[in-house]
């Protein structure tokens, strides 16, 4: 009873892992807003309960890509523990250095660890199959629910029907949802903002776009449809680019086959008569967004008149400076702040009321954001700590690569899927600071499931 429950909470949490437009609880922190965390960490203390039951759980502690996130959990640790005369004095925001550490630490361990071994004690009792249908069809369901809610979104804010808003306002009462409209060109659909939306697109866009792959007719064109318009509207920057990215892979790896090259130019023909109609309804404002959204990819271009860019890479260019003063173990996990704002350039703080009003406000109690993953391990865990974390995103994306070429039917559409995934979020990195991407976790423990189909591969450690 209590497996299969948990097995129904595990299914749920990623159902619901976008849904993040509602007031939330404000005990889990960082979490607080995301549904789909309250699924998760209830699946994850049912498991706890049936573990002291049976006195097992699993661990898959033979596993390289396992061993690897082990040492860096531990490096981000001893990188802190090195650094503690200093950690101990820092203080900003009303927060201690160490008060910083255990809370982002414990953020860290339920993304990477406590959610990652419940994905996998679920995952390790069910078929490949089973894993990739089971979990393609529920990201489908919330595309399903994400598409409806965007086309709305788009028709309402981008194309000015107002008369439609009373419906789109009808989704207030589906569970975690809380309308709310953007500025002009931009949709968040079931999302608290544009960004997070693009993340949610680049999970699941590998499992989209493997209905090409499995299914037949025309309806399997579908998915990848709706997460490209739906990228498109988003209004992300790093989104479209990323998505854009993960579809390029898709059209790489189905090129290579011939039956699978009528789907590329029927894919595209698709593509093209919806984008055709769209210009005989509104051509002029079609034509206005995508000018819009070239124009957006030009970062440089837009640095000085655009806010958002002066934040971001006046905030990676802090970290950067951190990291040079502190080059081999960093200043300690989630210490980035405490010496950045030491570092922020004038050319990002000029003219800039994200700084005045959030970054450098002392009364402010949310820290700033790094805006990059890959620089905010630099700074706080060195040259040692950003290696380990490389060396994870190389096994991994190797791995996948591997089984591609040399697996079975549901391994190979799996690993194709995980190729996609991780090379989209792994790229998202450049873009935000934080570990709690519930589609990286949730890809390594799919990728050592595939594994596991070896001989004693699969261990379970006694919990007494």
């Amino acid at each position: 009873m209590l497996k299969k429950t948990y097995h129904i909470l595990f299914l749920l949490g990623l159902f619901f892992f976008p849904f993040n437009e509602y007031e939330g609880i404000p005990v889990l922190g960082e979490f607080k807003t995301e549904a789909g965390a309250l699924f998760l960490i209830s699946g994850f203390l049912l498991l706890v309960i049936e573990s002291m039951f049976t006195k097992k759980i699993s661990i898959p502690y033979k596993s390289i890509v396992f061993k690897i996130l082990i040492v860096f959990l531990l490096w981000c640790i001893v990188s802190t523990v090195l650094n503690a005369p200093s950690v101990s004095t820092n203080f900003f925001k009303h927060t201690g250095g160490v008060n910083r550490f255990i809370r982002q630490y414990f953020a860290l361990l339920i993304s990477s660890l406590i959610f990652f071994l419940f994905y996998w004690n679920v995952l390790i009792k069910m078929e490949l199959k089973d894993i990739l249908f089971k979990i393609r069809k529920v990201f489908l369901y919330s595309l399903i629910i994400a598409s409806i809610y965007g086309f709305l979104e788009t028709l309402v804010s981008f194309f000015h029907i107002g008369f439609l808003l009373p419906v789109l306002k009808l989704l207030d009462y589906f569970p975690f949802l809380e309308v709310t409209l953007h500025a002009e060109g931009r949709i968040s659909s079931i999302s608290y903002e544009p960004p997070f939306f693009a993340i949610y697109l680049i999970t699941i866009s590998g499992w989209m776009f493997s209905y090409i792959l499995t299914n037949k007719g025309i309806f399997k064109f579908l998915p990848t449809i709706a997460i490209l318009l739906l990228t498109f509207f988003s209004g992300s920057r790093t989104g479209l680019m990323v998505v854009f990215f993960q579809f390029v892979i898709l059209i790489t790896i189905l090129f290579k086959e011939r039956t699978f090259r009528k789907y590329i130019i029927n894919a595209l023909s698709s593509f093209m008569i919806i984008l055709s109609i769209l210009l005989v309804f509104n051509g002029e404002k079609i034509i206005k967004a995508v000018s819009e959204k070239i124009e957006s990819l030009d970062f440089k271009g837009n640095l000085k008149k655009n806010i958002s860019n002066k934040s971001r890479f006046g905030m990676q260019y802090a970290s950067l400076q951190v990291f040079k003063e502190n080059p081999i173990i960093g200043v300690g996990f989630g210490q980035q702040s405490y010496y950045s704002r030491h570092h922020y350039p004038i050319w990002a703080t000029s003219n800039n009321y994200e700084f005045d009003l959030w970054y450098k406000n002392k009364n402010e109690k949310s820290f700033p954001p790094g805006y990059n993953i890959y620089t905010r391990l630099l700074a706080e865990t060195g040259i040692i700590g950003f290696f380990i974390y490389l060396t994870l995103i190389f096994v991994s994306i190797s791995i996948s690569k591997k089984i591609i070429k040399k697996a079975s039917a549901e391994k190979r559409y799996l690993g194709i899927i995980l190729l996609i995934s991780f090379s989209g979020l792994y790229i998202n990195g450049l873009q935000v600071d934080t570990f709690r991407i519930y589609g990286i976790w949730l890809c390594l423990a799919i990728l050592i499931r595939i594994l596991s189909e070896k001989p004693n591969y699969v261990s379970r450690v006694n919990t007494d």
